[in-house]
């Protein structure tokens, strides 16, 4: 089987799945279907020859984000509510917006990136949607090693400012769990243990009626 059969083979399926993600009424079955769309999505970047965006995919998206939303779904026990919706007009608006993605992307199509490669032929004329692997077709470095060079180098600057503003929100996180309340009741076992007994027991007398 060639790399292309495969191509085609995982974007159909990430379309079929995209689409019961959306026309699913169960929230569970609408992840699980999420999931087999990351998947797919990954398998294509590692055919394409991003190797690194599609081991990406699989340890941010689906080990972490769609099993995350998986188990808050089934915690949750979202039930499905009958709920009016006007679907002619939720669909007339799914139309235009697909109108404007078409159209985008035809004419990406269509367009020459002469200026921007080393490859002198048009992208339609260049049997665009066959080609799997860009990076052996244009000679470029890895996948790994441009993302490498991009982010050290020239947004290093940025890297540094998301790294800062993701530690601000673990120690905010913490700061707000460390919040203790005044007034509130609680049991110190340790005095509890270390009392005397003499002073704890007394021995009252009851008077009878």
């Amino acid at each position: 089987m060639t790399s292309t059969t495969l191509f085609w083979i995982f974007s159909i399926i990430s379309l079929i799945s995209a689409c019961m993600v959306v026309s699913l009424s169960n929230a569970v079955y609408s992840v699980l279907f999420l999931i087999i769309v990351f998947c797919n999505t990954a398998s294509i970047l590692l055919l394409l020859g991003a190797e690194f965006l599609s081991f990406l995919f699989l340890i941010v998206y689906v080990g972490a984000i769609a099993v995350l939303f998986l188990f808050v779904v089934m915690m949750l026990n979202i039930k499905i509510s009958n709920v009016k919706i006007n679907y002619s007009t939720i669909f007339l608006i799914g139309i235009f917006i697909s109108l404007i993605l078409f159209i985008q992307i035809w004419t990406i199509l269509q367009s020459d990136f002469e200026a921007y490669s080393n490859i002198n032929i048009s992208l339609v004329s260049s049997n665009f949607l066959l080609i799997t692997s860009w990076i052996q077709e244009n000679n470029l470095p890895s996948n790994t090693e441009s993302i490498g060079l991009i982010l050290y180098t020239s947004y290093s600057l940025i890297f540094i400012m998301c790294a800062f503003i993701l530690l601000l929100a673990m120690i905010g996180s913490i700061v707000l769990t460390m919040n203790q309340r005044i007034g509130v009741k609680k049991q110190q076992i340790s005095l509890q243990l270390y009392r005397n007994q003499n002073k704890v027991i007394r021995f009252l007398n009851l008077r009878k009626n």
